[in-house]
């Protein structure tokens, strides 16, 4: 493929709007040249009907308008640089600026051990951030006596925070598409750290309260771009342990919380268990903020088109983001409608949703209940309680290393079906995973006797925590597969009213036990949990059809094309040929891990 290669001219492109001529396709080109408001691949557009060979969604999709060349960002050239759209003078044509072949700017190009070294910050942030959510819970009664108010009050310290984290992303994603990951991280990891010193002193439950829903806000930034920085630093074929440790991180976090509080709350009170949370997030800020430097593509080469501009005195050198920015009204109606469009319009999106949703709220959940049944029912002290979790945790990386044999397995996929997967082939991992969560709470349920030894509930978080990643990958990939460039709206839809849930369920849970009892309320969830389990089954037999009466998902329209075109058979002859161009350059199709 020749990233610089340029469109046929206009005189040939009125001979194929025509039909004067056969179509004959040579290397791929960039994204329309001409701006072409008809481009296959507009993401203002709302029915997905091509497939993007090199969908990433951690590029600028809804930033950018659907005439961008977001080839740019992934491109590297000889020049520096590719051809841009003519400029508005008629004459001269804007200079994308790309990076250059081992450019030491490019994340992608830096020595191994400097990106292993910022995947453990990020994920080192992402672990802290998820201990935060959960690190308070060892002592909600202390807060309550100290503060005189009931536990349910108390607990909204742990509600208003994971709602922070469903409402932060609809902040900060559209903020570092513009402004770039760094200062995002910088910029909101502080202000958690500092937000967290009135909860460690608060005087009263109000003060407690507002700074916990503050920490929220602030920290889900971190959960938000995480990924999107191991997107910037590996390649496609690099990523999947970095991946595998990263997804750990949320998982591993909630689960050590309640280990680390509950000792600490037993030796020196509740108060410490916001000092270590202070101490542990000071550490990262200063880590991500001054050892990490700016890994979005979009950034660093917008800084570069700005320098060569003042150094040459040439305007032509620009990037996408310098000409085909979205209006700003667009943009907000795409970063805060387009996710409720999908998840209240689309089965695929709600249903998904829904299942994940059901499983952070188990999740946190676990945060009650654990209490209820070993304190309250065995006795033991919240320290004794926080090691129950353990098996929860190792349950969680015994699954992260496994990640690895999934994507390995999803490869030899791909060639079966010559480089084009349908999007249900990434339930696999979903219906043989699922089952593991019910099984869990089962045993959980009916060991949870206040006669019967530890063990037995326990170890019934062990198949639930290695449940938990294979469903979230699994789930997230189905939404990227299906949604192209809808998924980061799909996604931001699932994580918003999956935080919402799992927020709500804290406030009923100790209800709930002491209404039904330890075994039944527990039955219950393993039930719902159960329930669930059809819904990656249903995707699998209707999935299909279900894309095909979608309103934005893709339906697998251009596939043999795209297929008969890679495998050398003849030119892809379309209706509407002028729309294309960047599907030309399909090879292969490997889904974000």
């Amino acid at each position: 493929m020749d990233p610089n290669e340029i469109p046929s001219s206009s005189t040939e492109d009125e001979s194929i709007h025509r039909n004067e001529a056969p179509v004959k396709y040579g290397p791929i080109v960039p994204a329309s040249l001409a701006r072409r408001p008809s481009n296959p691949l507009n993401r203002s557009a709302t029915k997905e009907t091509i497939r993007d060979p090199n969908l990433d969604v951690n590029l600028p999709y809804r930033t950018l308008s659907g005439d961008a060349n977001l080839s740019e960002y992934t491109t590297e050239t000889v020049t520096g640089e590719i051809p841009g759209p003519v400029e508005p003078d008629g004459e001269n044509r804007y200079k994308l600026v790309t990076f250059l072949p081992n450019d030491p700017e490019n994340p992608k190009n830096w020595s191994k051990g400097y990106k292993w070294y910022c995947t453990m910050v990020v994920a080192a942030t992402c672990f802290v951030v998820a201990f935060s959510s959960s690190v308070v819970t060892p002592d909600i009664v202390g807060v309550a006596d100290e503060f005189g108010v009931s536990e349910e009050v108390a607990l909204l310290s742990i509600t208003l925070f994971v709602v922070g984290f469903g409402v932060g992303p609809m902040i900060f994603a559209p903020l570092s598409e513009v402004y770039g990951r760094r200062i995002i991280y910088g910029t909101t990891l502080l202000v958690a750290v500092v937000f967290i010193i009135p909860g460690a002193v608060a005087k009263n439950i109000a003060t407690l309260l507002v700074a916990r829903a503050i920490d929220g806000i602030a920290f889900s930034a971190p959960m938000t771009l995480v990924g999107g920085t191991l997107a910037d630093l590996w390649r496609s074929e690099e990523r999947g342990i970095p991946m595998a440790a990263f997804s750990a991180a949320p998982f591993i976090g909630p689960a050590i919380g309640p280990l680390v509080g509950g000792f600490l709350s037993d030796a020196a009170g509740w108060r410490w268990l916001y000092w270590i949370h202070l101490i542990l997030a000071f550490i990262v800020w200063v880590l991500i903020t001054f050892t990490v430097p700016e890994t979005y593509a979009p950034t660093i080469l917008a800084k570069r088109a700005k320098k060569m501009r003042e150094e040459t005195g040439i305007k032509d050198y620009v990037t996408e983001e310098d000409i085909d920015k979205r209006p700003f009204g667009e943009r907000m109606r795409i970063f805060l409608i387009r996710p409720f469009q999908l998840l209240f319009g689309e089965l695929i999106v709600f249903l998904i949703s829904l299942y994940m949703s059901v499983l952070y709220g188990l999740l946190y959940m676990f945060f009650v209940a654990f209490p209820i049944i070993f304190q309250q029912g065995k006795g033991y002290s919240a320290g004794i309680t926080g090691l129950m979790f353990i098996p929860l945790a190792v349950g969680v990386v015994c699954s992260a290393v496994c990640a690895p044999l999934v994507n390995t397995h999803y490869r030899k996929l791909i060639a079966k079906h010559n480089g084009l997967p349908p999007p249900e082939l990434r339930l696999i991992p979903m219906m043989c995973s699922c089952w593991f969560i019910p099984m869990g709470l089962f045993i959980f349920a009916w060991t949870s006797y206040p006669r019967l030894t530890w063990v037995g509930p326990a170890l019934g978080g062990f198949p639930v925590g290695f449940g938990f990643i294979f469903l979230y990958n699994s789930a997230n990939n189905y939404l990227v597969d299906a949604y192209q460039h809808q998924a980061a709206s799909a996604l931001a839809a699932k994580t918003c009213i999956r935080s919402f849930w799992g927020a709500a369920v804290v406030l009923f849970t100790e209800q709930m036990y002491n209404r039904l009892g330890y075994e039944w309320a527990s039955t219950l969830l393993a039930f719902i949990s159960l329930a669930c389990c059809g819904i990656p089954f249903l995707f699998w037999v209707y999935g299909a059809k279900i894309r095909e009466r979608s309103r934005y998902a893709y339906a697998g329209e251009d596939d043999e094309k795209i297929a008969n075109a890679s495998e050398g058979v003849g030119p892809v002859v379309r209706e509407d040929d002028e729309e294309d161009q960047d599907l030309r350059r399909a090879r292969s199709y490997v889904s974000n891990p």
